[in-house]
This record gives structure tokens, C-alpha cells and sequence, in this order.
């Protein structure tokens, strides 16, 4: 099963759902597609889908996903990635009315350079690619995600420590 989440952004996604929607209608994606489209105006004619989901059935999906196609919001792929999933993330883009400017496609960039544990797709014509090649692709990828909280747990416990010998 293939997971789509756009969030909960008050702007259309239309792009991501589309592009999901006609590979699904073509047959190229094979798989059972199940959608969270948000504010998307665009309605799936290939998918199962629904504007927005709980909490509970958002994560019920992440984990029996296959593969989890995401937006560039990072609670919705740092989910994936907390299960063990390495997420495809299509950030928002401004020139697309997508969102209020390109802080997603920044933002999923520097974190595909820092971390190498997320697929970013820039560019909607290279989204096929990605999910026929996935397997290929997450071979050599690690779903590990630094716990900043838990670095710096461990620091402080070292300097009471010293404080205290």
C-alpha cells in the first residue's frame, strides 16, 4: 500500500494528487493508494481518499504503507521516519500557490543533505521514478533520526557526573 499526506496547510496540494492519482489510473502504480488530501480541490477518481484524517488512523497507514509520499511539513516526515519508513517527500512549492514560499523545498533539501534518510522530489515528473525504483533507492539509506533531546540528556548527565567525582 502506497500512503499520500499533504498535512493540514490551508493551500491546495493539487499537483502531488493529481500526479498520484493519474499514475495510479494509468496502472503504473499497482499497489492500493490510500490518500489524505487535505484542502486539495482536486478529487481522486483512482484512489481511496479523505480530506483529513486523525491522528490515529495517519499513523495506522504510515505503518502499513509500503511507501508513504509526503509534503515537506516535518511532522509528516519525521512520522515515517520514527517507524523505521524512509518517506518520499514532493515539498510545497510558492509558484504553484502551493504554499505562502519555498521554505519546504529548503528545508527537505538540507535535511536530505544532513541526514540522507528521505527522498526529496523536486520536480513532479521525477515522482514515478522514485516509487518504481524505491526499493533500489532506500537500499543503502538509514532510517535513524539524531535525538537532539537525548544528546543533549546525555551531555548533562556526563557534566553532573563530573561534578560530582
Amino acid at each position: 500500500m502506497i500512503f499520500v499526506t499533504v498535512g493540514t496547510h490551508e493551500q491546495q496540494f493539487n499537483r502531488l494528487i493529481e500526479e498520484i492519482d493519474r499514475l495510479k489510473g494509468n496502472g503504473i502504480i499497482k499497489d492500493e493508494v490510500v490518500m489524505q488530501t487535505g484542502y486539495c480541490t482536486y478529487e481522486p477518481k483512482y484512489c481511496e481518499w479523505s480530506e483529513l484524517l486523525p491522528y490515529d488512523q495517519m499513523l495506522e497507514n504510515v505503518e502499513k504503507a509500503d511507501i508513504v509520499i509526503t509534503h515537506g511539513g516535518p511532522s509528516s516526515f519525521i512520522m515515517p521516519l520514527q517507524i523505521g519508513k524512509i518517506p518520499i517527500v514532493v515539498p510545497r512549492r510558492k509558484k504553484y500557490d502551493e504554499h505562502v514560499n519555498n521554505h519546504q523545498v529548503e528545508f527537505a533539501t538540507a535535511v536530505k543533505e544532513r541526514y540522507g534518510n528521505i527522498i526529496v522530489v523536486k520536480n513532479i515528473k521525477n515522482l514515478e521514478k522514485a516509487i518504481l525504483k524505491y526499493d533500489r533507492i532506500v537500499q543503502s539509506m538509514s532510517t535513524e533520526i539524531e535525538n537532539n533531546n537525548e544528546v543533549f540528556n546525555e551531555k548533562l548527565g556526563a557534566i553532573v557526573e563530573e561534578m560530582f567525582e
